[in-house]
């Protein structure tokens, strides 16, 4: 049977049918929709990490047991993960083990752009590349079978277009694992890295590398087709795609396997083309190791660009300096509505950053959906680094300048990113006497990467009924002494409230409550009113409250007319389907001129 999926659905289904008992993950984009899609076979103990380091390490215990695990993330996360992968990269498994990595390229949503294919040459770990849907299936199944093969961990590589794009593909049966389950203890000398198990351990990964290099050249997905002799491509992924679309007569070297390289069929692809292009996304990393062979290729980077993403258009560009000629669409782009990056009419997060902004506080920010306060026409944060960042950077900021910066910064993060990043930062405040603020924005969800659950929502992926963690407690546990609770929505109370702890000469915490995220499936916060109008008769248009951005808010241009005898250039509006009626707006404005609306 075949079904459309997307990339994301069809690693899931690939799982599913490789047989695959347990699956973690943190969510982010463009990874996301992998656990989700998992948590739905009931064969699957699909699970939210409180990071990307546990989610390794419980995937990887399950593996140590025989049975086949997967743990998925985008590129940042595994950052954080590299910890207990790279020694994992020397205990190899028993079971089937698949570490998904989902690259950013262009930098859609994320703090920053990396190749994870360098993690596979830095750990010596062999590493798969997709192309289309089909690939994601069939690469994630094979992906299985070489960790068992070769008793290692294997990293599956994806990327944004790849993740997110739609194409058919075959389904089949799930297949049984293929090795019993069960705890060796006879096995130590294999598992507990410990220097004089290393050494042994160190030798096992070179054998293991000469066996996978052999193998690269046998790897039924590094394919070559041969058609005009007179150019060939060595490329991957998605750089296919766009490669093949523009220039179909070329000769091309696909690389499913992207790391060890097929050394001899490469060889072979020179001897049988009279020029070879090397062409891929990020860093030159085929390139160099193809360099690194002795081959001289005739176009690599000095064409093609080392950062963002590849396009049939920029393809084209890049190797003939022409215009793409794409197929014509109705819609041309400079017709569509601009539509900047924004928070949700009525997010508590925006009333948390009005009043950060009008105390004109420098604010260490983190990642979440809350980053977007950091653009106008707010503009309340001022760094945002990695999770749980901003907590250390407050901290560090305030030992360099001392007791002169009190009252001028707090770190802000939110709930989940407090929960992956935040406890041990607040930790070391704490014991190195530190006096950062902290404010955990507790909206009861991982809102930016699409509302997934986590140790603070009381829910698990499945949906299923769990501990609920309790942040006071937990931070008084840390050692904080000083913890205020705010709701966000009454901004004279929650400025209050700030001002006193930015002026402690201690460790204190911040946690917003009544403030769940606004599309929230569980939670919704009920407000006085259910929605707010304006009173054009009173408004001077004095703009005050357009400063909050809320999308529900818009200004109306109309010349030559007074109120109180002033004369104004316009009004505000408030369109009433999307004002959630979170009164924020209505306590900005100084004339009373935004009131409560009647059903």
């Amino acid at each position: 049977m075949k079904k459309i999926l997307q990339g994301n659905e069809a690693i899931a289904r690939g799982a599913w049918e490789a047989g695959v008992t347990v699956a973690c993950a943190y969510p982010g984009t463009p990874s996301s929709e992998i656990l989700p899609e998992l948590a739905q076979y009931k064969e699957i103990t699909a699970q939210w990490s409180p990071n990307e380091k546990v989610a390794v390490e419980v995937a990887s215990g399950a593996a140590f047991t025989g049975a086949r695990a997967i743990a998925c993330m985008k590129h940042v996360g595994m950052n954080v993960a590299a910890d207990p992968f790279m020694t994992l990269a020397y205990t190899g498994t028993k079971g089937g083990f698949v570490i998904m990595v989902a690259d950013d390229p262009n930098v859609h949503s994320s703090q920053n752009e990396q190749d994870s294919r360098n993690w596979a040459r830095f750990a010596k770990v062999p590493m798969l590349e997709p192309g289309d849907a089909q690939e994601c299936k069939d690469f994630t199944k094979i992906a299985f079978e070489i960790s068992e093969r070769f008793d290692t961990p294997v990293l599956l590589r994806g990327a944004t277009r790849v993740s997110h794009s739609d194409s058919l593909v075959e389904l089949e049966e799930r297949q049984a694992a293929p090795i019993a389950l069960g705890l060796d203890k006879k096995e130590s000398s294999k598992y507990v890295m410990v220097p004089v198990w290393v050494r042994q351990r160190r030798i096992a990964i070179e054998e293991r590398m000469k066996k996978l290099e052999k193998y690269a050249d046998e790897f039924p997905y590094n394919i070559m087709e041969i058609n005009d002799t007179k150019t060939g491509v060595i490329t991957s992924g998605a750089s296919y795609m766009y490669m093949k679309e523009v220039f179909p007569n070329y000769s091309y070297l696909k690389l499913g396997m992207v790391w060890p390289l097929p050394k001899k069929l490469i060889a072979k692809f020179f001897k049988k083309v009279e020029k070879i292009i090397v062409v891929e996304e990020l860093d030159p990393f085929l390139e160099t190791e193809v360099k690194a062979l002795g081959y001289k290729i005739f176009h690599g980077k000095d064409r093609f660009p080392n950062m963002f993403e590849l396009s049939p258009e920029l393809v084209e560009k890049s190797l003939k300096g022409k215009s793409y000629k794409a197929p014509k669409i109705r819609v041309k782009t400079e017709d569509i509505p601009k539509r900047p990056p924004n928070l949700c009419p009525g997010c508590s997060h925006r009333a948390l950053f009005y009043s950060l902004k009008k105390l004109g506080t420098f604010v260490f920010g983190d990642i979440g959906c809350y980053a977007l306060a950091s653009g106008p026409p707010l503009s309340a944060i001022h760094t945002t680094i990695c999770m749980g960042a901003g907590i250390g950077g407050a901290y560090g900021a305030g030992k360099a300048i001392g007791k002169e910066g009190l009252g001028k910064m707090c770190a802000v993060l939110g709930d989940s990113t407090f929960l992956h990043g935040g406890i041990g930062p607040v930790m070391d405040t704490v014991y190195n006497k530190g006096y950062a603020t902290t404010i955990i924005l507790d909206n009861r969800i991982t809102g930016m990467t699409g509302l997934q659950e986590h140790p603070g929502t009381g829910y698990t992926l499945k949906g299923e009924e769990a501990n609920m963690i309790d942040y006071e407690q937990l931070v008084r546990a840390l050692g904080v002494k000083n913890i205020r609770k705010v709701d966000p929505y009454n901004v004279k109370e929650t400025m209050d409230t700030i001002k006193e702890e930015l002026n402690r000469d201690e460790a204190s915490v911040i946690i917003t409550h009544n403030g769940p995220c606004m599309l929230h499936r569980r939670e919704k916060r009920k407000f006085q009113f259910p929605y707010y109008t304006v009173d054009t008769d009173k408004c001077r248009g004095c703009k005050s409250c357009l400063d909050i951005g809320c999308p529900a808010i818009s200004w109306i241009e109309q010349e030559g007319t007074t109120v109180d005898g002033k004369n104004r250039k316009g009004y505000v509006s408030i369109n009433r389907l999307q004002c959630p009626g979170c009164g924020l707006c209505a306590q900005i404005c100084k004339f009373d001129a935004i009131i409560p609306g009647q059903e």
